[in-house]
């Protein structure tokens, strides 16, 4: 294969890691110890949203009032939770999150990674993963004024890289990550180990998807750009 010249930037939660149901879990804590009363399945359709975002649509499900400082309190919670449940069964690669990650190494093509959560939670799934953010472009949610579905993570991390980000791959499991890929003007290609499915993917502008990174490795020459 050829020298590819498209840059991909990923996603972590669900697409390189398999973290999302612990991210889901902690944040049912965190809802819970304020007596906010939301299902586990209506929490995980939010993963990967920014807090603003998050915030706004919990008022709007629940009907109570979230005040920055009352978010501030459930983000410390969650991440609290999250340390915990991440300690007592350690967050893995998703199959192939590695090799693919390898691949791309070999091919000298350009890769990052964009994540809404912050520092204090993506660290230890960063070390899991075995990715070195001195060497590799590292976006958190600490970095951008605004997360996803905005696409300023996303431009963060083509930025980071050097890369044109309408010449770059946007690779997440969420429907924001997907949004986020269109408003950046960049392709997305979504993976269905974050637990939407494809339709909903497609539905929100990826233009290919896959089962998980290994799938994405097995089908790569449909995604990568030749020169």
């Amino acid at each position: 294969m050829s020298r590819a010249t498209t840059a991909f930037l990923f996603d972590l939660d669900g697409t390189l890691v398999d973290s999302v149901y612990q991210h889901v879990l902690a944040w049912k804590e965190a809802l819970d110890h304020e007596g906010v009363d939301l299902a586990v399945w209506r929490i995980h359709r939010k993963i990967g949203m920014s807090g603003g975002l998050f915030a706004n649509i919990l008022l709007r499900e629940t009907g109570q009032d979230i005040t920055e400082e009352r978010l501030a309190r459930m983000r410390a919670s969650h991440a609290a939770a999250y340390a915990r449940l991440s300690a007592q069964s350690p967050v893995k690669p998703l199959p192939g999150a590695r090799e693919l990650l390898a691949f791309l190494d070999r091919e000298g093509i350009p890769w990052g990674i964009a994540t809404s959560g912050r520092m204090e939670t993506a660290a230890r799934n960063i070390e899991a993963l075995g990715v070195d953010p001195a060497r590799v472009p590292v976006v958190t949610r600490d970095q951008v004024r605004h997360a996803k579905p905005d696409p300023d993570l996303f431009i963060a991390a083509a930025e980071r890289l050097g890369v044109d980000i309408a010449q770059s791959l946007v690779i997440g499991d969420s429907i924001w990550d997907m949004l986020a890929a269109q408003r950046a003007r960049a392709l997305g290609i979504g993976l269905l180990s974050g637990g939407y499915g494809q339709e909903e993917l497609e539905r929100a502008g990826a233009f290919r998807v896959y089962e998980d990174p290994a799938g994405l490795l097995r089908h790569i020459d449909e995604v990568v750009a030749r020169s």
